[in-house]
């Protein structure tokens, strides 16, 4: 097709459709501009769009032109943020910022192509007009997307964000996530974007009704959503206690500058150091965000750590902060990004030394800014962004008894990973599982932009799993704590100084999630797609097109 000829055809209009789309998709993972509530819906309407074109496309290369298409306008607009951590304070040239972010959504966006590519060759002139076919497509359809989420969750060290399931942390899905994780979340909605676009296939065919049994089946699961909404999967565990979240609202422009960082520091000890307001009840425990002492615990000034623990002692409180870490262990220098808790009792010569017997290394690291690929040194040193190479710390580390609750922390993006969570919770509080999950963070990286409401989520969605509080302390937001039901009990306006009292009720007991992990989901997933692939090899001669023809 001559390139004149494209522009003016309707598959032109198709595509820029399918883009604007996948923008509008990516509004569906935090509120603002969009109200809370309506969020699960323009997920499910938006991924419609993308069903529909993909079953009714009329070969792989259109299939795979389209559901790219969608994700580069899903990516490169959800994740646009990540430009302002490399151009704004990593120094990257502009250029070279948003067209990192470009492939980088480009790269993202071919899992979801690769699964319509599959959901398409399973399903190619086999979505008939009767009950039974359209929930097999359905099912199909969702176990493709699914599979294509995790995928982009786990390969690479994996980047879950903006998986479908975190559109829905309200509406009628979100009690489904104690059960069946995000993962299981991700294929309800995507069953229900299937639902929706046979629906409208089945119209252009005359066949209503019949094409109706998916979105029926859908409308059920909403309705064994309210119902599972009333399940208590968990128990109160010990004495309610009273949590003082920290928001120091540092820029990241100041952060690390030699000649601002004890400003910032002595900011954090104002605010951990504020009396209970009208005279109340001090705080148990004062939880403040990631690397809120931004240099090693070893270089900073010993009175540092002095003035630490006389703020825990006049408090009578303990202290959970964010830490980076350097030790010698078996004859080599490691350094971590940690989570360390000590109250008036302890000793800054101990925590000068990493000493200290409340400890949590982070796990997950993030690529580029805490450990530098394979390959990819060249692209780091365009940037400068320090504390950048650290060494992991183990899955299922201990959780930290404070105040008669175990507090299991994580560190910035590690919560997006609640395969991951999960870890710091089975065993129960018994066995040494958390009772109280809290996460330390700082986004000051991204500015003000949708990153922080997005991570927000991202946390409610881990407290459904889990049926745990969630507590954040963040630099500059969103600091907020969150009930095991994943409601925001309270949460600090972002970008603003202060501080969030708040009581906290740990719980105990385990959510099936939390048993069983993403491991139901995913042997469900393949073993329909198993099912699909195998008596396409034996009919595939008896097909006949029947998902309707597009209008052109």
């Amino acid at each position: 097709m001559a390139p004149r000829s494209y522009f003016n055809s309707p598959e032109a209009l198709r595509h820029a459709l399918l883009f604007i789309a996948g923008a509008i998709h990516a509004l569906a993972f935090a509120p603002h501009p969009l109200p809370g509530w309506v969020l699960p819906y323009v997920q499910i309407a938006c991924l419609a769009f993308l069903a529909r074109h993909t079953l009714q496309a009329p070969g792989a290369g259109s299939v795979a032109l389209r559901a790219f298409l969608f994700g580069f306008g899903q990516f490169a607009f959800g994740l646009y943020w990540l430009y302002i951590s490399m151009y704004e304070y990593g120094g990257m040239p502009l250029a070279m910022a948003i067209a990192a972010v470009l492939i980088f959504a480009a790269a993202l966006s071919i899992y979801g192509m690769l699964a319509c590519l599959l959901a398409w060759r399973l399903l190619r002139g086999r979505v008939r007009p009767d009950p039974l076919a359209v929930l097999w497509a359905g099912a199909v359809w969702a176990s493709c997307w699914t599979l294509g989420e995790w995928l982009r969750g786990t390969l690479f060290t994996g980047f879950p964000w903006l998986n479908i399931g975190y559109a829905h942390v309200e509406g009628v899905l979100a009690p489904w996530a104690a059960v069946v994780g995000v993962y299981g979340v991700a294929w309800l909605a995507a069953f229900a974007s299937a639902a929706v676009a046979l629906v409208v296939i089945g119209r252009n065919t005359g066949k209503d009704v019949q094409s109706a049994t998916a979105l029926a089946v859908s409308l059920l699961t909403g309705v064994a959503g309210i119902a599972l909404s009333h399940v208590a999967w968990s128990r109160p565990y010990g004495e309610p206690i009273l949590v003082r979240l920290v928001q120091g609202n540092i820029p990241q422009s100041q952060k690390f500058d030699p000649l601002l960082i004890e400003r910032g520091i002595a900011d954090y000890m104002m605010l951990a150091r504020l009396a209970p307001k009208d005279g109340g009840r001090e705080p148990d425990i004062t939880v403040l965000p990631e690397t809120v002492v931004p240099l090693l615990q070893d270089r900073v000034h010993p009175r540092v750590w002095t003035d630490w623990l006389a703020i825990a002692r006049e408090r009578g409180t303990t202290l959970l902060m964010g830490v980076p870490l350097h030790e010698r262990v078996d004859g080599r220098n490691r350094y971590t990004n940690s989570a360390i808790a000590f109250d008036g009792e302890a000793s800054a010569e101990a925590i000068a030394a990493a000493r200290t017997p409340l400890r949590y290394d982070k796990v997950h690291l993030v690529p580029f800014g805490e450990f530098i690929p394979t390959g990819f040194r060249w692209f780091v040193n365009t940037m400068s962004i320090p504390l950048g190479d650290f060494d992991r710390g183990t899955l299922g580390q201990p959780a930290m008894p404070i105040a008669g609750q175990m507090v299991t922390p994580n560190i910035c993006y590690e919560d997006v990973f609640g395969e991951e969570i999960i870890q710091g919770v089975r065993g129960d509080v018994d066995g040494g599982g958390a009772s109280i999950l809290v996460n330390v963070s700082n986004l000051a990286w991204f500015g003000d932009s949708w990153s922080l409401r997005q991570h927000l989520q991202i946390s409610r969605m881990r407290s459904l799993e889990t049926a745990r509080p969630m507590l954040r302390a963040t630099n500059t937001g969103m600091t907020a704590a969150i009930n095991p039901d994943g409601a925001v009990r309270a949460v600090l306006q972002p970008h603003v100084k202060g501080v969030l009292d708040v009581e906290v009720q740990g719980t105990s007991g385990l959510t099936p999630y939390v048993r069983w992990s993403n491991r139901p989901v995913l042997l469900l997933c393949l073993l329909i797609v198993a099912a699909a692939m195998w008596p396409s090899r034996s009919s595939a001669s008896n097909r006949s097109p029947s998902t309707g023809r597009e209008n052109r």
